[in-house]
């Protein structure tokens, strides 16, 4: 996949001092790495994690053997990511890169109705799903939400991506639109093994992806970056085993 990029969202910011809430996650930044797990034990323990989070904010029913992954998880459009701290894995993420000959992602077997069309036009759209912390570290490590949804927005420049569609919580529905400026598609659904309705937020990123870098200059990531995370390895080459976030690199994070 080439990168698409888009020129006017990357270079929108402008020189100010990050804030000390932006601060805050661009240090919790210089302490992780990415890593692509889509198999061995790096997938196994992320499965556990989802899990773990899940299960111990009452979001899931118990399940014997305490892993949460299912089919999508090995869909040639997915990209699941762990963030590790010191080793550690402390969060991660799973995202679908739709398109019209693509359609597989969590969000079509609950909303599809409202996408296929937009599909069918050559709309594309990155899904964000299985976001999950550490509950023993969301407390002391606040800024993990950030840092693990910033993937999603490297996502969404790299493939240029019509909009970000997420299925989401009630009660994280303020947290999107304050972030990217997500709005609400239609009313909530169903979305098993999950407990409660979920909620379909949108956001369009010709509109959004300037203002939410222009706010937040950890979401920065360079070119580099967003290759080493989403492009296809050469054949006969490996892919980098972990990434190194790049936002400091960025005049408006320093």
């Amino acid at each position: 996949m080439r990168e698409s990029g888009r020129p006017a969202a990357a270079s929108a910011a402008r020189s100010q001092p990050p804030s000390l809430f932006a601060r805050n996650v661009l240090d919790l930044l210089e302490r992780v790495e990415y890593r692509r797990c889509e198999s061995g034990e790096d997938f196994e323990a992320i499965s556990r994690l989802r899990y773990k989070a899940f299960h111990s904010h009452g979001l899931l029913d118990t399940i014997v053997e305490q892993k949460l992954s299912d089919h999508l998880d090995d869909v040639p459009n997915c990209y699941c990511f762990g963030v590790f701290m010191e080793g550690e894995l402390v969060s991660t993420v799973r995202l679908h890169h739709l398109t019209r000959e693509t359609p597989e992602a969590p969000i079509m077997t609950v909303f599809g109705d409202r996408l296929l069309l937009r599909l069918a036009r050559g709309e594309t759209f990155i899904d964000p799903s299985r976001l999950a912390v550490d509950p023993q570290l969301s407390s002391t490590h606040r800024a993990l939400p950030y840092v693990t949804l910033r993937l999603a927005v490297i996502a969404n420049t790299f493939f240029n991506a019509t909009s970000c569609v997420s299925m989401i919580r009630e009660e994280h529905t303020a947290f999107y639109h304050r972030i990217f400026g997500s709005v609400q598609v239609g009313e909530p659904r169903i979305y098993p093994p999950f407990t409660m309705p979920i909620f379909f937020y949108e956001s369009l990123c010709e509109q959004n992806m300037a203002p939410t870098l222009q706010r937040f200059p950890f979401f920065h990531s360079t070119a580099l970056e967003r290759r080493m995370l989403f492009a296809k390895a050469p054949t006969g080459e490996l892919a980098p085993l972990t990434i190194l976030p790049t936002a400091k690199y960025f005049p408006e994070a320093a």
